[in-house]
Order: C-alpha cells, then sequence, then structure tokens
C-alpha cells in the first residue's frame, strides 16, 4: 500500500551545512528503498531545504497544506539541533492530524568539534517539548538518537508506516452491518454512536432485503456465472450442489453491489442461524473472498470485530481473521486452538476447500450449511486484538499482542489453528475480567507495536498490549 510523508529537516544556522546536506540524502534515498513518496522543501525554496525561521516554517506548512489529502504522516529529521519552534509552527500552521516521527542524528565521539558536532540528542528533547506544548501527539524512534542508514531506524520507519496506514484507514471508515446480530450473541453488542464520535461510520440494512433480491434472482444470469467461475477459481468446490454455489454466487453479487452503492470498507454479516434457514447456505466463501481482496468480512454482526480486522490488515498489509478463542490445546497453558465455522481469508488455509459447517448442521441440516471453508492454517507469525466499545464509559478499548502459529497436531473440521502465546493465561483472565467477546481478530504478521501506537497515541483509545516492557 503506497505511502506519502511530509519530512521537516530541522536546521541551525550555526552548524556546517553539510550535515542537513548529507541528510536529505540519507533520508531521501531510504524513502525511495521503501517506495515512500517524500514531500519536502526543496533546497531552493529555503536554506538548504531545511526549516528554521518562521517564514521558512510558513513555507513548509504551505507546502504540506496543498498536499494534505495525500500525507499519511510526518518525519522531523534532526541533523543538528535544529530549530524547535520552527518545526512545531510548520506542524501547527499545516494542521494535518496525521502520525510525525521524531528522529535525531547521533553524535561520533571523535566529531565533538565545532565544525562537526551535531547536538540532535539534546535538540530532539526541545523539539518534543515543544511538541506537548502545543499538544501535538508523536512517536519516537527506539534508540533516541539514531542515524536513518542504520538498521534500527529502517524498523522504526517500518513501524511508522504501519502506524500512518491504520490512523488514516480509520478515519472516515465505512463499516456495513448486514442483518441483526443473533440473539444469542449480546457479546457482538457495541455502541455505533460511540463509533461515530470517532469518525467510524455504520451503515445498515435488513438481510430480508438481501434474501428478496436473491429469490427474485433466476441463477441464469450471466453475472451469476460468472461468480460462480470467480468462486471455483477460489476454493476446491467438489462435492458442492451445484443449487449451493448458485445461492452463494446471488448473495456475494447483491453484497458486492451494496458495498459499492454504499462506499463502504467491511461488512459484518448475520449468518447464524437465518441465513442457512431462511436461504439454505452459508455465505462464508463469498466473506473469505472478500477479506482476501482487503474487504474484510465478519461473521455474526460482529461491526468491532471487523474494524478490528480493518485495523490489522491496515497494519500488517495483509488479510486478516475472526476467529473463536475456542479450545485449550491439551495441557499446554501458552497454546489454544483458534477456530471458526469458515471464513477465514484464503491467505490463512493454503488447503482450503468449500464444505460443510457440521455444528450449524445439527440445528438447520447440515444440506443447508454448504459454503462454509475447510482448511487449516500453517506454522507462522501472529498478531491478535480486539477493539471493543466500553459503552458505559464512552470509550473505546483494546488489546493486542503477539504470538506465533504452530504446525502441532489438530484433528478437527472447520477453520483452524494452533496459537502459541506467552503467558496466555494471564491474557485469557485479562479479556474476561474487562468483558471482552470471545472473539478475537488475527493477522500473519508482527505488528502489535505499530497498533498500540496508532491506537492509543493518535486515536486516543485505551489499550492493552500483551507482553510489552510498558
Amino acid at each position: 500500500m503506497p505511502i506519502t510523508l511530509g519530512i521537516i529537516f530541522g536546521n541551525r544556522d550555526f552548524f556546517p551545512d553539510h550535515l542537513v546536506s548529507e541528510a536529505r540524502n540519507d533520508v531521501l534515498q531510504l524513502c525511495e528503498k521503501f517506495g515512500i513518496k517524500a514531500i519536502t522543501l526543496a533546497t531552493e525554496q529555503s536554506k538548504l531545504g531545511g526549516v528554521e525561521t518562521h517564514a521558512e516554517a510558513r513555507r513548509c506548512a504551505d507546502l504540506f497544506k496543498q498536499h494534505r489529502d495525500e500525507i499519511d504522516g510526518v518525519l522531523v529529521v534532526l541533523p543538528n539541533f535544529g530549530d524547535e519552534k520552527g518545526v512545531a509552527d510548520t506542524l501547527k500552521i499545516a494542521n494535518l492530524k496525521v502520525p510525525v516521527l521524531v528522529q535525531a542524528y547521533p553524535d561520533e565521539l571523535d566529531k565533538l568539534t565545532p565544525a562537526t558536532r551535531r547536538d540532535a540528542f539534546c535538540g530532539k528533547i526541545s523539539v518534543c517539548n515543544n511538541l506537548v506544548q502545543a499538544g501535538i501527539p508523536f512517536s519516537l524512534t527506539a534508540q533516541h538518537a539514531i542515524g536513518p542508514t542504520t538498521e534500527s531506524f529502517r524498523q522504526d520507519l517500518t513501524r511508522f508506516v504501519q502506524v500512518c496506514r491504520v490512523v488514516r484507514g480509520l478515519s472516515g471508515v465505512r463499516l456495513g452491518a448486514v442483518g441483526a446480530r443473533p440473539g444469542a450473541f449480546n457479546t457482538v453488542r457495541y455502541s455505533e454512536k460511540i463509533l461515530e464520535r470517532n469518525g467510524i461510520s455504520v451503515t445498515t440494512v435488513d438481510l430480508s432485503e438481501f434474501l428478496g433480491i436473491a429469490n427474485r434472482m433466476s441463477g441464469d444470469e450471466t453475472e451469476v456465472k460468472a461468480k460462480i467461475e470467480e468462486i471455483e477459481a477460489y476454493a476446491n468446490s467438489a462435492g458442492v450442489p451445484r443449487e449451493s454455489m448458485v445461492q452463494m454466487a446471488k448473495l456475494g453479487i447483491i453484497l458486492s453491489n451494496w458495498m459499492k452503492e454504499n462506499a463502504l470498507d467491511a461488512t459484518a454479516i448475520q449468518c447464524w442461524t437465518s441465513m442457512q434457514q431462511n436461504f439454505g447456505c452459508n455465505v462464508c466463501t463469498i466473506m473469505s473472498m472478500m477479506s482476501e481482496g482487503f474487504m474484510p468480512s465478519a461473521c455474526e454482526v460482529d461491526v468491532t470485530g471487523v474494524l478490528t480486522m480493518y485495523a490489522m490488515q491496515l497494519a500488517g498489509d495483509s488479510p486478516s481473521a475472526l476467529v473463536d478463542w475456542n479450545n485449550n490445546y491439551a495441557d499446554d497453558p501458552d497454546k489454544c486452538v483458534l477456530f471458526h465455522c469458515g471464513n477465514w481469508a484464503k491467505s490463512f488455509l493454503h488447503d482450503i476447500k468449500i464444505a460443510t459447517a457440521p455444528i450449524l448442521g445439527t440445528i438447520v441440516g447440515e444440506e443447508n450449511t454448504y459454503g462454509a471453508l475447510d482448511g487449516r492454517t500453517p506454522a507462522g507469525p501472529l498478531t491478535y486484538g480486539r477493539l471493543t466499545t466500553d459503552d458505559a464509559n464512552g470509550r473505546i478499548r483494546a488489546y493486542v499482542g503477539e504470538g506465533v502459529l504452530t504446525d502441532d497436531a489438530l484433528e478437527t473440521f472447520g477453520n483452524r489453528a494452533v496459537a502459541k502465546v506467552s503467558d496466555l493465561q494471564r491474557l485469557l483472565q485479562y479479556v474476561c475480567k474487562n468483558g471482552f467477546e470471545h472473539h478475537v481478530v488475527m493477522n500473519q504478521s508482527h505488528t502489535a507495536a505499530a497498533l498500540t501506537e496508532a491506537f492509543e497515541n493518535y486515536l486516543g483509545w485505551d489499550v492493552y498490549h500483551h507482553g510489552a516492557n510498558r
């Protein structure tokens, strides 16, 4: 996903000019390697393309304003002490309300003479002091002073890009809720008003409207046939009745059209058990295809669950999946089974095939549950987390953490995985004591730090980061 950063090169006139020139070269080359579009003053627009005076701050702010719709974040580079007011003034005047990362070059022990010293170690503290005074949130590098050509800073920049994607993506995100939550699932209650106050809108539709449209379609339409071909190309459908394929295709078309009409980014759908009882199939395969295409879809009308999927997709730049904290794994306290009927994105299911949902089938008849997916997630990285609305206190809360998915033996059906999380029992106690849902979201990445920074520092949400040294 392309990213654009505004870059401020701080400067103090009595420090050597070559330090700023070298920094511009270092940072712009790094941006090019990362595929980052850089917006910064040219050397013709201010001394060395840096920002020191108020006039230069206004000039830089005007440039940023011209690119307001493009800029995802701002990188403040301090080749030397920099001018604390110049940096703060630029950000105040531009008023972009995007993440800000402050970087400072380190000094070298043999270059502490007036002709070569930087003092950015000290200047960074002054810049941050001014940002705090101005009420401008910002991010810091792992090491206080670190050069942009180091591996440590490349990790800082990677995490900052993830933060920018999450903050930008959640600004004005539009979610769709299809149908009412299942009556027995109080766990997925949420507050639309709290979400709206945080810039997140929810568009609703009654499931009967979709089923009515589907029942008026003959199934012989060209678009239905094309959708069936798309489904067959996506997953192994051997043994699935033709009627079930037609039903799935109809729902896929109707859902896609509704999302386009309402400019929606993600959906939460009523599946248990109205879809099976009133239409005769599971919508899991269609939801999986949407999640794989970066339009995440959650079951059981779990709106804050799909919001979490969307956020974690942005951070990891890969599909997310809604799962149940479902079973213990034998007697290992740090392992558990993650499970769901079958709507995980294809990225999680290398052996994907369209099947039925046996548990649901005991209630509605297994022949009415074709469309659920079967597949096992292999070993790999894991970030897990959950957003929820704390209605009593008018807040959005979250927990996030990291672990691994393992290849441990697991004989069962549906979508399944084995997860290993350090001190899992303490995490589960936190989930229970704080009233979080039994649904959690997983992503095949390690991005918990970026999610924490985005949620807590820039969006103002309450976050518990499991296992973090805080």
